[in-house]
């Protein structure tokens, strides 16, 4: 959670960057671009990701 994933094909918006919100068997994640929150299966997006880059928190 709290990571930022770059994805290879960008969303409608024009945006390739995604927040992760929740994770498990399925990704919860927020467009960075536009807002747009969606929810996809881990193996799809697992697929997809280009780049992952972590969450520097405290």
């Amino acid at each position: 959670m709290g990571d930022i994933l770059t994805m290879k094909k960008k969303h409608p918006c024009g945006g390739f960057e995604w927040l992760v919100t929740r994770v498990g068997a399925d990704f919860k994640m927020k467009c960075l671009c536009c807002g747009h929150e969606i929810m996809r299966p881990r193996a799809v997006i697992e697929r997809r990701v280009k780049a992952v880059r972590r969450d520097a928190g405290p």
